[in-house]
Formats: structure tokens, sequence, C-alpha cells
């Protein structure tokens, strides 16, 4: 029951007014993974991201969809944590909180071992718009889980402009996402993360300029 509403819930609501709102462009569609287990990992800018994201794959595949979201942010409760868990369909973890024998990453393993798509952000905070910060190093933690899982890199454009961090309101703003290559595992946490992050650089370069800039 919970699968047929995030299903219509995201197709006939959440998706159409993302649309809307953020005009989304997508270069290299095809590059996306078609089933899972695997990885999509992205530059964030904003709280928008996730919805962007979830608007990059077909209707029959959102099921299988898993964002990975900061559980101080959007697993707090109440009707918000609901709409996170049920409709977004967030995978929560923990930031800062969790004991040191805790797996923080646990939820997204076994995702994994559903066989399902997780999105990441590398990064694990919000940036400045079209900035990176440091990437952490869980991406390359879950690809070492399960090495049959590609790791897709996606440069995300503009969603930091429609919701940048702190700010209340929402401004629509033209998104554009620039979809690369997918990686495998290389043996390497930080070799791995430094290959990523040159990808996503790429990426940037590769963007078209601004729209309603």
């Amino acid at each position: 029951m919970l699968q047929t509403l995030r299903r219509y819930g995201l197709m006939l609501v959440v998706r159409p007014v993302a649309r809307l709102l953020f005009g989304l462009d997508v270069i290299g569609k095809e590059k996306l993974p078609t089933q899972g287990p695997a990885i999509i990992a992205a530059n964030h800018n904003s709280h928008v991201d996730t919805i962007v994201m979830l608007c990059l794959f077909p209707s029959k595949l959102l099921a299988k969809v898993r964002p990975v979201a900061a559980a101080d942010h959007f697993d707090k409760g109440g009707f918000g944590s609901w709409f996170s868990r049920n409709i977004v369909g967030i995978i929560p973890i923990k930031r800062g909180a969790a004991s040191r024998t805790e797996d923080v990453l646990a939820g997204a393993k076994q995702a994994l071992t559903r066989g399902e798509i997780l999105v990441v952000f590398p990064e694990g905070s919000r940036g400045e718009p079209e900035e990176m910060t440091r990437f952490k190093t869980g991406v390359a933690r879950l690809v070492e889980f399960c090495p049959t899982a590609t790791v897709t890199p996606v440069y995300l454009q503009g969603a930091g402009r429609s919701l940048p961090k702190n700010a209340k309101l929402l401004v629509p703003f033209n998104t554009t996402a620039v979809v690369g290559d997918p990686l495998t595992w290389t043996g390497s946490h930080h070799g791995f993360i430094d290959e990523l992050r040159a990808k996503i650089e790429a990426l940037k370069a590769q963007a078209p300029p601004l729209k309603w800039s």
C-alpha cells in the first residue's frame, strides 16, 4: 500500500510540481542505471536536489530509487518524517551523533543488497550555489561493500539558486542535470572519492550557461 502511495504521490504530485518550478533539463540521461544495485552521486546545494534527482528516473523505477538523507533534517518526527520516509523514500543517515560502534551506512547497505538504486550526496551537507565542498568517503565504503554496484556521477546546476542553504522561500529557477559515465570500485577509499570528484568537476565544465540568471 505504501509503495503504491509513494509511486503515485511522486508521479502525480511531486514530480509535476518540481518540473513546473525547476524546468528540469537533463544531459546524458541514457547513462542513468536501469536497475540496481547502483548508486547515483551528485553535488549538493539545496534541499530540492533530492526531488530533482527523483525526476530523472522513469515512473517504473521510482520504487527502487532511495535517496540517502540526513536524519537530523528529514527524520525529526511528525508528518515531515512520515512524508520523507514513505513518499520521498529516504534512507535516513545519522550525522555526528552516531556511536563509534554504530554502522550509519547499514540502511543504505541493506538497500543495495535488495537491488535498489541509492541517491547519495558525497559532500554530506549543502554548499554554496554552484560550489562543491569536500567529499566524504561514505559512497566509497558503500561501493566497497557492494562492488557490483556502479556509481554514476551527476552534476546539478541551478537547484542551489531555487532554495539555497538557510533560505526559507523557494524561488523558481531552471535546473540542469548533467549525467556522466558510471564508475566502478577501485580498491581505495580516497582514490575512488578523488576520481568521483574529478568526474563531477568535469561534468560541471560541460554544463550549459545558467538560464533565468
